[in-house]
């Protein structure tokens, strides 16, 4: 049995090797195919335009409510994991900011982010230029043609009336196009955000890096001290209302004693008194809404979010795409693939079916 089971395992190894001789033996044929494939990843290679990232690291200030802070604390203390989202006050927490990157409404508003490339000093929107300024390989060009006849000529662009909950096609093109070139990454262990964008331009994606940096911080800013602005605008329309009637009390109080200085009537006494403890009231309101006033402004600095950035924007100097060696070796081999294909394989194959087909015609 066992040398029946050798005698297999050295039949396979022949039937390799047998294989591998084969393929050899067509050296010369194997030298088209592979410098036929070259060629092709030279202008492939060649007309496949090169892309730049840019990237950006923040970490976030994560703030937590008193006392689930406090039960964290004394569980971890006691070996617990309640888990880190039950630490953020509010739903927003860095494990979802990917999701922002990709809402629509978020999208939408990178089409009029003013960009300038590396080698122009001119300023153009960030939608014309991936609208004017991106690269087209000559294989797309065929694509693109039919698309032109599909598409109806009034379907462009509109910058000002873009509305997310109706996009024309083009401007669902553009989203997703811009969606492809942007990421945002959280690290769950650190909470280390890294944004990035891709452009052709490297200009361009750092400028673009830069902004969605600052967009992300102003979307969890409007977030995270929305309920606080609005408790503030409150409070200070309160504050407006009560130091106004603080003010009509105080001037009707001056007035009436100012024009009765000289009586003692038990009548004007009451008055007098009446406007003294009217104006108390008055100013007892006034200065406890000021209070509340101040302590509005403080909860929205307490909520309004820290970042720390780690890396800035920079333009990359490097290209991010596969390098163009890379791909002209990637043919190479592919090339050297498809030759031991037709060697072993396709080669028979196609000489049989000839000679099925002549012998059919002479029959």
């Amino acid at each position: 049995m066992m040398k029946e089971n050798i005698s297999t395992a050295k039949s396979k190894e022949i039937d390799v090797i047998g294989l591998a001789k084969r393929v050899f033996r067509e050296k010369k044929l194997l030298a088209k195919f592979v410098f036929a494939f070259i060629v092709l990843g030279v202008v492939y290679a060649l007309s496949t335009p090169k892309e730049y990232t840019a990237s950006v690291v923040l970490a976030p200030e994560v703030n937590s409510m008193g006392m689930s802070s406090n039960l964290n604390d004394i569980a971890s203390m006691m070996g617990v994991d309640m888990g880190q989202k039950g630490k953020f006050m509010d739903a927003i927490y860095p494990d979802i900011y990917p999701n922002i990157f990709e809402s629509t409404d978020f999208i939408v508003k990178l089409f009029d982010v003013p960009v300038r490339l590396q080698e122009s000093q001119q300023t153009k929107l960030y939608s014309e230029h991936l609208l004017k300024d991106t690269p087209t390989p000559f294989w797309s060009y065929p694509f693109k043609w039919v698309g032109t006849l599909l598409k109806p000529d009034s379907d462009t662009v509109q910058i000002n009336c873009v509305n997310a909950f109706q996009l024309t096609p083009k401007q669902f093109s553009l989203c997703k196009t811009i969606k492809g070139r942007i990421d945002c990454l959280s690290n769950k262990g650190t909470n280390i955000i890294t944004i990035t964008a891709t452009d052709y331009d490297p200009m361009v994606a750092a400028i673009l890096a830069d902004t969605l940096q600052s967009r992300l911080q102003e979307y969890i800013l409007r977030y995270r001290t929305q309920k606080a602005r609005k408790d503030l605008a409150f409070v200070m329309r309160l504050n407006e209302e009560a130091k106004k009637q603080y003010i009509k009390a105080r001037q009707l109080y001056s007035n009436y004693s100012d024009a009765n200085m000289d009586v003692i009537l038990t009548s004007y006494k009451s008055k007098i008194q009446d406007l003294e403890n009217d104006l108390q009231m008055k100013y007892n309101s006034y200065t406890q809404i000021a209070k509340q006033v101040e302590q509005a402004k403080a909860k929205v600095q307490e909520n309004t979010p820290a970042f720390t950035i780690i890396q800035q924007a920079s333009v990359p100097l490097l290209a991010s795409s596969t390098p163009r060696s890379f791909m002209v070796l990637g043919f190479a081999v592919m090339g050297f693939l498809c030759g031991a294909l037709w060697v072993l394989f396709l080669r028979d194959f196609v000489a049989k079916r000839r000679k099925a087909k002549t012998a059919k015609n002479n029959g």
